[in-house]
């Protein structure tokens, strides 16, 4: 692991690289939000105002941050959430994410909007997660599964929360869209980051035009191509009939992202799904979303026997144990590891996981846990009622 590396001390780090790195079009687009980014704060704000109860005296010795999910066994409890563009963060960017994960016992989700095609990042090995978006159209639908299972993968990840492509003005501020329009305002931003443009972009365009490889069953459209948005399309139709047809179709392991309340966690059991995952899409959707730890209690309540996964705002060892301490059964980040990979490619996403789960293993001493099944909501309190408490 290079030395450099030591002076990341948080994920939160690894960010004011990726800003200084990365041309202001795809920092911006990575880090943006829909609209006001109001549900993207909500999402910080949500593990704030909540304070941890310590309990003290207790043998932590032999504490452990593994964690079981769908019988397979992970060295902690936090994933690697799926990203969109990826390779563009740093040079083959998929693989470096999937590779990385797999080097520190971690899960890593592949995302349909990736530009490395899913049979090579199966054949890699390193991740059997495939996040899809998937248009309501059951012939699209059964050969994009068939697709996704000859690639090797185990699990498949429905991702539910964009029915239509979301108001992002930061975006457009930024001058990003899909396709990527060559302009002189990017050629000059591609000047002043030499690192970016030798480094990731034009290492990547020696083997070829990017294209988005997995929104569909087939190749899908250059990054560049006019057509690119009118091919990846929206997801208007897709409804719960077509979720049933998901299951009976594909005999892997069925989670549904994108969830926010209990009624379509119900939903969601009915059909048979393995997981539902809360998510708001880190606040890039439907600005005002609420964030997803505030209804995390009442989705547990309601999913049964489906295990519970959520996202959004887990920036801290403390944030994933809170989490977890109120019913989650793993948690997923997604930009602070995209960021890490720009600072140092696969070794910096080591170096992140690394951290993050250095965080957990110190707080569970601190909490008097030496298991992650141990923590209950018993450890979770309201930080004003912390500071205030009832006389």
């Amino acid at each position: 692991m290079p030395r450099y590396l030591n002076r990341f001390l948080c994920l939160d780090d690894f960010e004011t690289v990726a800003r200084r790195r990365l041309p202001r079009q795809i920092y911006g687009y990575y880090s943006g939000a829909a609209e006001t980014g109001r549900s993207l704060r909500a999402n910080r704000e949500s593990y704030a105002e909540l304070a941890l109860m310590p309990r003290v005296l207790i043998d932590t010795h032999a504490r452990s941050t593994v964690t079981s999910l769908f019988g397979k066994s992970f060295t902690q409890p936090v994933g690697i959430a799926p990203m969109g563009l990826s390779a563009l963060s740093s040079f083959r960017g998929d693989i470096a994410l999937a590779r990385a994960a797999a080097e520190e016992g971690a899960l890593m989700v592949a995302s349909a909007t990736s530009l490395t095609p899913l049979e090579t990042m199966g054949a890699e090995g390193a991740t059997r997660w495939f996040q899809a978006y998937l248009p309501g159209d059951r012939e699209r639908i059964a050969a994009m599964l068939r697709r996704v299972g000859n690639a090797g993968f185990e699990t498949i990840v429905l991702t539910v929360d964009v029915q239509v492509p979301a108001n992002r003005e930061n975006n457009v501020r930024t001058g990003f869209s899909i396709p990527l329009r060559p302009s002189p305002r990017l050629l000059w931003d591609g000047v002043c980051h030499p690192r970016w443009s030798c480094g990731t972009f034009l290492r990547t365009l020696a083997s070829g035009m990017p294209h988005f490889e997995n929104m569909d069953a087939f190749r899908g459209p250059a990054i560049l191509s006019r057509t690119a948005e009118r091919n990846i399309g929206t997801r208007e139709r897709l409804s719960w009939e077509h979720v049933k047809f998901i299951r009976d179709n594909w005999k892997g392991r069925f989670v549904i992202k994108g969830i926010l309340s209990s009624e379509d966690t119900a939903h969601a059991r009915n059909a048979g799904a393995d997981g539902v995952w809360i998510s708001n899409h880190g606040g890039r959707q439907l600005d005002s979303a609420i964030a997803p730890l505030l209804v995390l209690q009442e989705v547990t309540r309601e999913a049964g026997e489906m295990a519970v996964l959520i996202d959004g705002g887990i920036r801290r060892g403390t944030d994933v144990l809170k989490a977890l301490a109120l019913g989650a059964d793993f948690v997923f980040i997604g930009r602070p590891f995209l960021y890490a990979s720009v600072a140092a490619g696969g070794f910096g996403v080591r170096h992140a996981l690394r951290l993050i789960q250095a965080e957990i293993m110190r707080d569970m001493a601190m909490l008097g846990v030496n298991t992650i099944n141990e923590l209950s909501p018993a450890h979770v309190r309201k930080f004003a009622a912390a500071q205030f408490p009832d006389r």
